[in-house]
């Protein structure tokens, strides 16, 4: 089969394209413009456009099926041909659908734990030597992309996303994979762009379990209010989770389990120890013991950008989690005070998304770094312009967090010497952003500050 990728050097389009390219299918793309990690994996493969830009001449009837990424737009000449020769055209979400339409799928949902809980699923399966095709937010340790097929596997887990699917087709991108169990881990407003109201928000996921194959399973965490209130209109099968049982001795968190034995863990804090539960119970029902899961997962060291160690010395950490949304912000935070209680928190949070960046949406973030012992929020004017938004003022964001002490900083160079002015002994430094604060590289950034 021959795919055009419209849009390729995306982070989950230039996976899926290298996971088909070693499927052994042809793969042609497309793309504007192509930053990094993405150009150097696909120019590996020989996958890379030979020049960037749109190039409608590539569109034939040679083509089996074009793959829609969303950074294209409804104007792109590529698809405005593709629809002219009346070729199939796949968004992202419709694509994995159709690979795995014969097969058992398992989505994990939710505004936050999604990616963590479904990189744990795949890490046990993987442990146990079980086939399945998947979808993941993140990179992986022991996966090579973000998205893989199996001729061997029975099943599929996938990350469900409730972003737009495509730019003609505006559904949340995880109404379309149909689970037989489906997995949702909490409800909280994000994507303020797209879903104006929070009751608009929480409606999205209501539509997601209707659309569960008969006799399927929800398994949701019962701590949230309005999911739970979406469960109990769940007509099958449903299982509600909590926190799983643990203790923490010495920095170190460990399992409790219902075997007699206790389980070391390599990560932490109550979302982490949620999700496990969730995972747990969703590997369950895919076949996996309670002594192989618990086995298993005691090596699992999060996905990528997930509480992830940049730098460390005897006395601090420096860790980058991608937490940017306040519920995410807020978790993370306390569970990093909850688990090192004798150090200084420092917490550098980037404002960086549409929600984020939005004047009506910013005091959504009050007392979301409370616990941190210094805070700082960091944005850019330059975002901002990019996102078509109004201007912020640092006056606004700090009311907004209403966080005594707060810094507000926005501009790089300033915050890069703050940073550097620091005492970081016996300290844990968060670095918190879905994006870089601005273009840092920083892992390099944070061996430098704990070098000074």
């Amino acid at each position: 089969m021959h795919y055009h990728f419209i849009a390729i050097g995306g982070s989950a389009m230039h996976n899926l394209a290298i996971a088909l390219h070693k499927k052994g299918e042809k793969v042609t793309g497309s793309d504007d413009e192509i930053f990094e990690p993405s150009k150097s994996r696909l120019s590996k493969l020989g996958l890379l456009p030979e020049k960037e830009g749109w190039h409608f001449e590539k569109i034939t009837t040679d083509i089996d099926a074009i793959v829609l990424g969303m950074h294209a737009k409804k104007d792109n000449p590529e698809l405005l041909k593709a629809q002219e020769l009346g070729l199939k055209i796949f968004s992202y979400p419709e694509f994995l659908y159709e690979q795995t339409k014969n097969k058992k799928r398992v989505v994990i949902g939710g505004s936050h734990g999604k990616t963590s809980t479904t990189a744990m699923i795949l890490h046990v399966l993987q442990h146990c030597n079980i086939k399945f095709d998947y979808m993941v937010g993140a990179q992986l340790d022991g996966f090579d992309t973000m998205v893989g097929f199996s001729n061997e596997s029975d099943i599929a887990i996938f990350e469900g996303d409730e972003y737009l699917t495509s730019p003609i087709d505006p559904r949340p991108k995880f109404h379309l994979y149909k689970p037989h169990i489906a997995l949702v881990t909490g409800i909280a407003w994000d994507h303020i762009n797209v879903f104006p109201t929070f009751e608009n928000y929480v409606w999205q996921f209501e539509e997601f379990t209707k659309l569960i194959e008969p006799n399927g399973d929800l398994v949701y965490y019962s701590g949230d209010k309005n999911l739970a209130t979406i469960a109990n209109k769940f007509a099958y099968n449903k299982t509600p989770y909590t926190e799983h049982s643990n203790i923490v001795k010495n920095g170190i968190t460990y399992l409790t389990t219902e075997l007699g034995k206790e389980y070391p863990l390599e990560i932490f804090g109550k979302h982490n120890l949620e999700n496990l539960n969730g995972a747990k119970i969703v590997c369950e029902k895919l076949g996996v013991s309670k002594k192989a899961f618990y086995e298993s997962i005691q090596s699992f060291s999060g996905a990528s950008k997930r509480l992830q160690v940049l730098a460390q010395n005897n006395t601090t950490t420096v860790f980058l989690d991608f937490a940017h949304s306040p519920s995410k912000l807020k978790a993370t935070v306390d569970a990093v005070k909850t688990q090192f209680p004798e150090k200084k928190i420092i917490a550098c949070m980037e404002l960086h998304t549409y929600s984020s960046l939005n004047k009506d949406f910013l005091i959504q973030y009050k007392g979301c770094m409370d616990k941190a012992d210094k805070a700082i929020v960091y944005y850019s004017d330059h975002a901002i312009e990019l996102k078509r938004l109004e201007k912020i003022e640092k006056k606004f964001v700090y009311e907004s967090f209403d966080k005594e002490g707060l810094k507000v900083i926005t501009e790089q160079n300033e915050l890069k010497d703050e940073l550097k002015l620091m005492d970081y002994y016996n300290s844990i430094l968060l670095l918190l952003s879905s994006g870089n604060f601005s273009g840092v590289e920083l892992k390099s950034f944070a061996e430098e500050l704990l070098n000074n």
